[in-house]
C-alpha cells in the first residue's frame, strides 16, 4: 500500500472527501503502480486517463459505502 494515500472515509476523515483529496489519492496510486512520478510525454495521456478513471472509481466507492456507527448528514439517505 502506498503510504501517501490516506483513508478518505468517515470516521477517519471527519467530513466527506473533497474532489481534490480523491484525485490526489488516485495520482499517488498511479504513480506507485506505474513506477513514474511524472511520466514521459509519450505516456502522459494514458497516465492522466488512469488517474481520472481511478478518481471516478474512488468517488463511486466512497458514495456507496455505508459506515455503521457514523451519523448520516441531514437529508441523506
Amino acid at each position: 500500500m502506498c503510504r501517501s494515500i490516506k483513508t478518505l472515509r468517515p470516521p477517519v476523515l471527519p467530513e466527506e472527501a473533497t474532489e481534490e483529496e480523491i484525485r490526489a489519492a488516485a495520482l499517488q496510486y498511479v504513480r506507485k503502480v506505474s513506477g513514474f512520478r511524472a511520466p514521459a510525454a509519450h505516456n502522459r495521456e494514458v497516465f492522466d486517463r488512469a488517474v481520472e478513471a481511478i478518481a471516478a472509481a474512488t468517488a463511486e466507492l466512497l458514495d456507496g459505502l455505508e459506515v455503521r456507527g457514523v451519523a448520516q448528514p441531514q437529508g441523506a439517505g
